[in-house]
């Protein structure tokens, strides 16, 4: 009983540490298109997100409900199960951070939590078509729905501006746009707490009920509430500072009416979800919805390169995190020793992957500096620039394309003459 009471101790732990690595994280999700474009600093925004997710995940339990007793079946699951779980998604959490890509912290959770429950009881332990309706259908869907929908607002916004050309008129407009966003920022952030908080309550309860401290289909005690909002709230306001760059700068350039469109669809569709116990990615959802605000301004264009690599973490990550988890769950297996030797390998991992962030370091204060602005332009940006001038007018009049202009020849006619 004692050794049980201590591995629950040690789980219940390591998905706080997971909870908070799902926080800074998924930071960018809320707050990159907002550091981006300066509607907020940087440490303000971060802050401001924090206790938005905190207040997040106190408003539901359907997520959590399809976690703690949706994905597997509790009969049979042990609690060295989560623990092998929550190791393959914090690895990946990591590893995808160190290289500044936003992949999914959803899904590295459902695989490591998939890996290790099939490494322990078989394949008849995952519940086949919860994981389809609730997780693989979601992942599709929300990204394209939040993309569609983002660029859909955009251009509607620009539609609605078109006519505006007075300075002042403009001036105003950008300042509205700007508290927009901030609004808009922080509905995601409200959003983030309510699903992402919630997967960490869903493991925890998870892990009480196969110690049988709770009966199977239980709520999330207000302890398991409280512990996970706070760690998701405290991971936020650390900062991902490397997939906030990626999401703001990296993808692409917005100006303050695509982060409004972007964030207030992606905020849409992640709230939706949780009312519906839909467990699905933020990240996916808030990628979705800038790339959809990128393609709908006139001149906007979305740096491929950068998505292409995005699109395939996002699908590595399930089967990534579950071979980490199924092969975390072998150790555990073998008894004490292979819980200990999962944990030294837990932590020497992170420490490993903390020590290359340290090579390159990024913070507040270089967040938006970026070498993405000086990537070759792909067929589909040449394709896009030519057909889609920037507009005339409107609150976007005097920002220019991403795509520079050719230098003058030295024998153009047009070209001003030298000072000598």
């Amino acid at each position: 009983m004692e050794h049980i009471t201590l591995l629950l101790a040690i789980v219940v732990m390591t998905a706080l540490v997971f909870d908070f690595t799902n926080g800074f994280h998924d930071t960018a999700n809320a707050m990159a298109t907002t550091i981006s474009t300066g509607a907020l600093k940087p440490k303000t925004a971060v802050a401001m997100s924090a206790v938005l997710n905190l207040i997040g995940a106190f408003l539901s339990v359907e997520v959590a409900k399809t976690i703690s007793g949706g994905i597997v079946n509790e009969d049979g699951i042990r609690t060295e199960v989560i623990f092998a779980a929550l190791v393959g998604a914090i690895l990946w959490n990591l590893l995808t951070w160190l290289v500044g890509l936003p992949s999914s912290s959803s899904h590295a959770l459902f695989g490591g939590l998939i890996g290790a429950a099939v490494m322990s009881a078989g394949w008849s332990s995952i519940n086949g078509g919860t994981v389809v309706t609730k997780v693989l259908l979601p992942a599709i869907a929300a990204p394209l729905v939040a993309g569609i929908a983002a660029m859909l607002a955009t251009r509607l916004t620009y539609r609605i501006n078109r006519n505006v050309t007075d300075e002042g008129q403009l001036k105003s407009t950008a300042k509205g746009y700007r508290a927009g966003q901030i609004a808009s920022a922080g509905l995601v952030s409200l959003a983030h707490g309510t699903n992402d908080a919630q997967k960490t309550m869903g493991i925890i309860t998870l892990a009480l009920v196969t110690s049988g401290v709770l009966a199977p289909g239980s709520n999330p005690p207000m302890w398991v509430i409280v512990s996970a909002g706070v760690a998701i709230a405290l991971g936020t306001y650390l900062g991902g500072w490397r997939i906030i760059r990626t999401m703001g700068k990296g993808l692409t350039d917005l100006q303050p009416p695509q982060g409004f469109a972007a964030q207030t669809s992606a905020a849409t569709v992640i709230l939706a979800s949780s009312h519906l116990g839909f467990s699905l990615s933020t990240t996916q959802s808030c990628s979705g919805a800038v790339m959809g605000a990128g393609l709908g301004r006139k001149g906007g264009v979305v740096r491929w390169s950068t998505a292409t690599r995005m699109f395939v973490a996002w699908g590595l990550t399930l089967p990534a995190a579950g071979l980490i988890g199924a092969g975390a769950e072998y150790l555990t297996k073998q008894g004490p020793w292979g819980i200990a030797v999962t944990a030294v390998v837990l932590v020497g991992g992170s420490f490993a992957i903390w020590l290359a962030s340290r090579r390159q370091p990024v913070d507040h204060t270089n967040v938006n500096d970026t070498d993405g602005e000086g990537e070759p332009q792909g067929v589909v940006t040449t394709a896009i620039a030519a057909v889609q001038p920037p507009p005339v007018g409107g609150p976007a009049a005097d920002l220019a394309t991403t795509i520079p202009a050719p230098a003058p020849s030295p024998d153009d006619p047009a070209r001003p003459p030298a000072k000598v």
